[in-house]
């Protein structure tokens, strides 16, 4: 699979704890995007896109649950934040938040890092937004889905084949395009489909930085207000 692939993998954590808070995550994005516009995936693309990004991952209650509260006109409101940080070894951190309490989840989120070494700096250049999408398949047909790609006017960053799995990377904005002119060549499945920050380089760390940076994605990993982790360490 791709570098970005693994590198994504190697950030989920399985324990109980961090399975809880993807369902808390999951709850609070598809509600706020049910929020945004009328919560019907069908109408609303954010929404399709969020129920998406956790269909493999969470419940079918968990999801109806978050578009049924926004349906009967909950209050609740949740604010975006985004937090940079320059990590040992080299290591770039970015944590995207989506909480009720900003100044509760920048504590948490400063003092998870901080206590692994890491600081707050300004880290994003060094990250790409593109969607990214994966799936299974076969390398003979690479050159039929690259030219589907390309006649449904996708912008194509690349095109990557192994271990069985595609990885491709486009713009930001083609997600759906990209998507929907894949199903039309008969993928149906994806591995994961989203948009997201890709490093533009990878670090390798060594055991001690390894042990601290993986138990921090634990810790952020399990935190309640922690919406999206993106680092650059393929050696997880």
């Amino acid at each position: 699979m791709g570098r970005h692939f693994e590198v994504r993998a190697a950030a989920m954590a399985a324990t109980a704890k961090a399975k809880s808070a993807i369902y808390m995550r999951a709850s609070k994005e598809i509600y706020a995007a049910a929020k945004s516009g009328i919560p019907d995936p069908d109408s609303n693309l954010a929404l399709r896109s969020a129920i998406e990004k956790y269909r493999k991952t969470c419940p079918r209650d968990v999801i109806e649950r978050a578009i049924e509260k926004a349906k009967g006109g909950s209050a609740d409101a949740y604010i975006e934040g985004r937090y940079e940080f320059l990590c040992p070894g080299g290591s770039y951190l970015i944590v995207d938040t989506l909480t009720d309490n900003v100044n509760r989840a920048l504590t948490s989120v400063r003092t998870i890092v901080t206590r692994k070494g890491g600081k707050m700096g300004t880290v994003l250049y060094n990250f790409t937004y593109l969607s990214v999408i994966d799936f299974k398949g076969k390398e003979e047909d690479m050159e039929k889905i690259e030219e589907a790609l390309i006649m449904a006017d996708v912008d194509i960053q690349s095109c990557d084949y192994e271990d069985g799995v595609y990885e491709i990377q486009a713009a930001p904005g083609d997600l759906e395009k990209a998507k929907e002119a894949l199903k039309q060549l008969g993928i149906e499945e994806f591995e994961s489909a989203e948009v997201t920050f890709v490093p533009n380089d990878y670090v390798s760390l060594d055991e001690e930085d390894k042990k601290k940076f993986s138990a921090m994605l634990s810790e952020l990993n399990e935190n309640e207000d922690v919406q999206n982790v993106y680092h650059n360490v393929d050696n997880l």
